[in-house]
């Protein structure tokens, strides 16, 4: 019996035959596999494969974007067989956060209205030559009658209050002279008490030397003391006792005040 043996250039034939037959089974299956899409390059994209958008609504690139990736809708593109790319939707702005409320204005503060002023019943200065001997705080029997008529003036008014303000001239010490003023006003006081106005209506105060009405008239007189009795003489007005009567009504008219000024006025 004859062997035989296969031909080296048929086995190579056959060989070539099946290597084909595979190729083209590899090839008709991937034929039958759905299209996948390319992938986006040079563009931020989400997981689902759609390009970012920015709350401005442009397409968000990456630090790659070349304009070889310009894809639409995010850039114009030159050939129009291009196919866009899918988006992401565009995210909703962030609502505005809600503005604090200013504090209103506070409302100002209504000014103050003053006091109307106190009707006066009554106003006069007492020279103290009339009230009191020099340097002396006991009233006098003119000073009294003085007062006396004060009282009728006054009298059917209806009386708030009496303020007996004291003052005395420049000699002597500030410290005698301001002592002396409130010793004179506090019988002035006494004096409108025995007669009936009310003790707590009746105020008594001492201002001493600090407000003259000479001004400059009586300086450079000489000696600064009670002998000098021109410098005495030309301080009279400085010495005296203002009386002020305060109330709700007017005294009866043909009543009038009399202005106290005495004769001898050379004492304080």
């Amino acid at each position: 019996m004859k062997r035989r043996f296969n031909h080296p250039r048929r086995a190579s034939a056959i060989a070539l035959s099946a290597a084909l037959a595979t190729f083209a089974g590899a090839a008709a299956a991937q034929g039958s596999m759905p299209n996948r899409p390319a992938p986006i390059t040079g563009y931020a994209t989400t997981s689902q494969g759609n390009v970012v958008i920015s709350h401005f609504g442009s397409c968000v690139r990456t630090g790659q974007w070349t304009p070889a990736d310009a894809a639409a809708p995010c850039d114009r593109v030159a050939r129009a067989d291009l196919a866009p790319v899918p988006v992401a939707a565009v995210p909703p702005e962030p609502a505005p956060a809600p503005q604090a409320q200013a504090a209103p204005e506070p409302a100002p503060a209504p000014l103050a209205q003053p006091e109307p002023p106190r009707p006066v019943i009554q106003k006069l200065t007492l020279s103290t030559d009339v009230l009191f001997d020099f340097g002396k705080a006991e009233l006098k029997d003119s000073g009294k009658a003085r007062l006396d008529q004060l009282a009728a003036e006054i009298k059917g008014a209806d009386v708030d209050e009496i303020i007996a303000v004291g003052h005395a001239d420049r000699i002597a010490s500030e410290d005698y002279n301001q002592r002396l003023s409130e010793m004179r006003a506090q019988a002035v006081k006494d004096y409108l008490t025995e007669q009936g106005a009310n003790a707590q209506s009746v105020t008594a105060e001492g201002r001493g030397e600090s407000q003259p009405v000479t001004g400059e008239d009586c300086q450079k007189m000489g000696a600064e003391r009670g002998s000098n009795r021109k410098l005495v003489a030309c301080l009279q007005p400085d010495r005296r006792v203002e009386i002020e009567v305060l109330g709700s009504r007017s005294v009866a008219s043909g009543s009038s005040p009399a202005a106290g000024a005495g004769a001898g006025a050379t004492r304080r």
